[in-house]
């Protein structure tokens, strides 16, 4: 598939690109090119491949779920000017 300079300009303006006229023929070849890939791609016959998130068939190792750190909120609250029933309470900055 060849893109014509009017083709890129009007992909340009579809996505909002500003594109110096110098450049379209070079963009338009390099857009070409990409759309003949794709149409390889659409080619190949995929009927027999099964979908996949990953190539390889590996399963996730997963640690334990476990508690790893002490409640420490009140050493935490003991240095902030003011404390309400374990939350920080802060300056109102929205009025």
């Amino acid at each position: 598939m060849s893109l014509s300079p009017e083709d890129v300009a009007k992909i340009a303006h579809l996505a909002r690109l500003a594109v110096n006229e110098n450049d379209t023929l070079a963009l338009g070849r390099d857009l070409s090119n990409i759309l003949d890939l794709v149409a390889q791609m659409d080619a190949i016959d995929t009927a027999g491949v099964t979908p996949m998130a990953h190539p390889l068939e590996m399963a996730q190792r997963l640690r334990v779920d476990q508690v790893s750190e002490t409640d420490q909120r009140d050493r935490y609250q003991s240095n902030a000017p003011a404390v309400e029933r374990g939350l920080f309470l802060v300056p109102k900055v929205i009025e």
